[in-house]
């Protein structure tokens, strides 16, 4: 009896300075639910299984680092293991895009010219230049596509827009077998990293639109 093919296994890692918006998006993404309370990331992977076309499945891991980068070790690990990279900054925070350019430079060196995708993120982009938006859209665009040949999305946590843009194209970059539309997605434990605390595992479905 031929045992069932085990899913293909894409790793996305979200890479940036604290407090950019890494979390907020993802939590975006796999629950549709924005939180307004800001909690430091120590390290979360977040493990989902997504049908594709026919028969198949895929497993889609989403690995939230720390802003704080306490472990290089392991950030250079995860560099070197993973399919695609979200770099992101904050919009109100000229220096995190600073910090996206010497995350970039830290990913081209660890692979050590092994392809590395990367989708640079301009998170918070719902805030206007009275709300604090300090680094101008074009100008980040510019730098990510022109530069680095890396791919931009701007996009807003808190109003939900575009967050799914941010994962569609991340897997641009990635050999996948099509995805249904609308894509269900189940979501297991989120797995805590280096001592973070446990969360109750959420039981419920979600869904998503990634094609």
């Amino acid at each position: 009896m031929a045992l069932p093919e085990r899913p293909k296994a894409v790793r996305l890692v979200f890479l940036g300075a604290a407090g950019v918006g890494k979390s907020a998006l993802i939590h975006r993404f796999l629950r549709n639910r924005f939180e307004h309370k800001y909690k430091p990331t120590v390290e979360e992977l977040h493990v989902l299984e997504c049908d594709g076309a026919g028969a198949a499945k895929v497993r889609l891991e989403i690995l939230d680092t720390s802003g704080s980068y306490s472990f290089p070790a392991m950030r250079q690990l995860c560099i070197r293991h993973s399919d695609a990279f979200a770099l992101v900054y904050a919009v109100d925070d000229p220096a995190s895009f600073e910090e996206v350019r010497r995350l970039r430079d830290e990913i081209l060196e660890v692979r050590d010219g092994k392809r590395a995708p990367i989708t640079v993120v301009a998170s918070k982009a719902d805030l206007t230049e009275g709300e604090g938006r300090a680094l101008p859209a074009a100008e980040a665009m510019a730098t990510a596509e022109d530069e680095w040949g890396a791919s931009f999305v701007e996009a807003s946590a808190r109003t939900g827009a575009n967050a799914v843009g941010v994962f569609r194209a991340l897997l641009q970059h990635v050999d996948l077998p099509p995805l249904r539309s609308p894509v269900v997605v189940r979501r297991r434990n989120t797995v805590p990293r280096l001592g973070a605390k446990k969360r109750t595992p959420l039981k419920k479905s979600n869904s998503c639109v990634l094609s």
